[in-house]
């Protein structure tokens, strides 16, 4: 895996092999950031269920201001961890190691994201309150997206609206605004 632009531009992220890391694809994460280049710069972005936290990674090196990277499982997060260091990253994020529901549950009550990315297990099975926990810290104005097996729909809470799907074989990038928002020009 590699950082596709910007300042960490063809940095190698290692990429560990354990039980139920499944980075995103050099390929998906390129049209991913090829949609969202234009809300990238300044924009303040949450990399939920963060793995090896390439996500994140590639927002700050598009330009992001701040990258919140939250995983539940510590290697995840020491890997973060130790790519930032590695690259010389001595700010502009920080690392929570926990269970994604329950930090988003806390950020709640911080400042919003402008940019929330959630890249669960395929397998997770309340997806649902994933979604409605990130709702509550989407910005006005702010896009939500969530990476998920194309073979699965996901029960969506009343308070995000679908925006687009973006499907790559067996993945679908699904994105979500805040219900009732208009759409920005």
């Amino acid at each position: 895996m590699r950082i596709i632009a910007g300042q960490l531009k063809g940095r190698r992220i290692a990429s560990p092999a354990w039980d139920g890391l499944r980075p995103t694809s050099d390929r998906l994460r390129e049209t991913l950031f090829n949609v969202l280049a234009p809300r990238i710069e300044g924009a303040r972005v949450l990399d939920a269920f963060a793995g090896t936290g390439a996500l994140g990674f590639e927002a700050l090196s598009r330009g992001a201001a701040h990258v919140e990277f939250v995983d539940a499982d510590p290697r995840a997060t020491a890997a973060i961890a130790r790519t930032a260091a590695a690259w010389g990253v001595e700010q502009g994020y920080t690392i929570h190691v926990g269970d994604a529901v329950a930090w988003l549950r806390r950020l709640e009550r911080g400042p919003r994201f402008d940019l929330i990315l959630l890249d669960p297990p395929y397998s997770l099975p309340h997806v649902h309150a994933v979604l409605e926990a990130a709702a509550g810290c989407l910005a006005p104005g702010g896009l939500l997206v969530l990476e998920r097996a194309t073979r699965r729909d996901v029960e969506e809470p009343v308070s995000l609206e679908r925006v687009r799907d973006l499907r790559s074989g067996d993945s679908t990038l699904t994105f979500y605004r805040r219900a009732g928002a208009v759409e920005e020009g």
